[in-house]
Formats: C-alpha cells, structure tokens, sequence
C-alpha cells in the first residue's frame, strides 16, 4: 500500500495544533492558576513543587514541538517546492536514475494539499516544460516527463521517430552517438517551445505503430519522455476505464510542478557509494 505522505503530514500539523490550542486555552491557564494558589497557600514556595506544578503534559509537549516544524515542512512542500528522486531513465539524457531535484509548486497555479484543488490561478503549462505529476490510471505515482502538447494541439509521430506538433516538424539536429551505445543509440538536440534539450534515440527499436496521432483535449497535456524509446509516456497509456479521447492524456488537475533544477545525485545509496553534485543545475 502506497502511503499519502501529504495527507500523513497534514494530519500531523493539525494533531499539533489542536494539542498547541488545547494548551493555550485550557490547560497553561489551569497551570497558572494551580502555581498561583500553591503559592498563596504557601509562606516558601517548594521550587521542585512549582517545576510540576508547571510542568507540560508529554503529548501537548510534544506537540507544541512539532507543531511549528510541520506547519514549516507543509507551507514549503505543498505552495513552494518539492523534492524528488528520479526513479528510472526515462528522461535521458536530462536527468539520469538517482537525480534529486527540486519542483516548483506555483509555477501552474497555487493548489491545496491532498485534495489537489487549484485556488490561485498563477501560469499553465508551457510546450518543452518538465513536468512532474500524477499518473492517470494510478493517482498515487508520479510521473516525470516533457511537455509536447499543449490543448488543441495535434501530435503525431512517425515511423522513422520524428516528433510533429500541428502539422510542423519539432526543429532536432544530430549531436553524435551515445557514448558506449556502439553507435545503437544518437543524441539529438531539440527544440521544443522555447526549451531546447538533448533527447536519446534508439535507431534500431520502433515501440508503436508507424505515423501514430493525437488531438489533445482542453484541460489536458500530451506527456513524453526525453529517452524516446524507453519511455512509458502518453504514447503508450492505454487504460479501458478512461474515454478514448482521452487515452495518454494528463488532465490539469493531476499536476504536480515544474520541475526545474538538480541539487544531487546518487545512483547507489548504500555503501561504498557517496552521493556526487557533479549533476547540480538548472533543468531545460
């Protein structure tokens, strides 16, 4: 079962806070007024009975401790940024397996924890972004991929792996062979929108059928990986509980972020290998 760390967080927050008002209404004023008729009752004052006296229950303690940690983590996490981990190679060669990286949580829009709700309007999704969110058929994963199209747009790819938006070749240029690839994989620079990008090839592996097209639906984006034959992106989504029209399609409200800089690496977290900030930088 896959934990909603949001939901746990949000949960936590508002235990804290009520144990915090809990305290401030009822119980520090009780603790007063215990110190003050102890004292009054009293000609010396018993400094060990007046340290108990104001002692803090364990759990409003506790609470009053996290409270404003957690308040902290949840303001950060749900309005500003998010850390993640890259789990697979999809998006080579812009990000490789065990890059962390750092998602912008307004960029498309203020949304509420857990329930996801857009409540400030603050920009959309722009062709070429990396984008971050939740997988349609299964909510509880995320996804990272690049934004090819936007609504209203037609996509098609071709048998000899050439990506076209509304009609218009997306603009690539052949950088060389993957190193290593023996030359089974090439590096194309890209330019989709305003980003431009390396993308990977394999030039002997064809996944889909030849001259595959979509027309994206409003409120909806078209979602690809950077690693064009190792990707499971919109291309190939195909879930009988969702309409036809809208098989490989991300809707708006499954957004996460803009995901837009590399702040560490590691690859192989266990011993012996050591994360590495060679990678750190912004993602295009």
């Amino acid at each position: 079962m896959t934990l909603n760390f949001p939901l746990l967080l949000v949960i936590a927050v508002a235990v804290c806070g009520v144990l915090a008002l809990i305290d401030l209404l009822f119980l520090a004023p009780r603790r007063r007024n215990a110190i003050a008729a102890y004292q009054g009752s009293v000609g010396q004052a018993d400094p060990q009975v007046l340290q108990k006296l104001a002692r803090e229950p364990v759990l409003v303690e506790y609470g009053k401790s996290f409270f404003p940690v957690l308040a902290l983590v949840l303001v950060l996490r749900s309005f500003l940024v998010e850390p993640f981990q890259i789990p697979s190679g999809s998006m080579k060669p812009t990000l490789e397996i065990g890059d962390f990286i750092l998602v912008n949580k307004f960029s498309y829009g203020i949304r509420l924890p857990v329930v996801d709700t857009k409540v400030i309007e603050v920009g959309e999704p722009q062709r070429g972004d990396v984008m971050v969110f939740r997988f349609p058929s299964e909510p509880s994963v995320n996804y990272i991929k690049r934004v090819v199209g936007l609504p209203g747009d037609h996509v098609r790819y071709s048998s000899d792996k050439r990506l076209f938006v509304n009609g218009q070749p997306v603009a690539e240029q052949l950088i060389g062979d993957e190193p290593g690839s023996l030359g089974s994989a090439r590096l194309f620079s890209e330019k989709l929108g305003e980003a431009e990008h390396l993308i990977r090839k394999e030039m002997h592996r064809y996944r889909i059928e030849p001259n595959r097209e979509w027309v994206v639906p409003a409120g909806h984006y078209f979602m690809m990986g950077d690693n064009r034959d190792n990707s499971n992106d919109s291309r190939y989504w195909d879930d009988p509980a969702i309409p036809v029209e809208l098989q490989g399609m991300v809707p708006d409200r499954n957004i996460v972020g803009k995901a837009f800089a590399v702040w560490m690496s590691w690859p192989a977290p266990k011993l012996g290998h050591l994360p590495t900030f060679e990678r750190v930088g912004l993602i295009h």
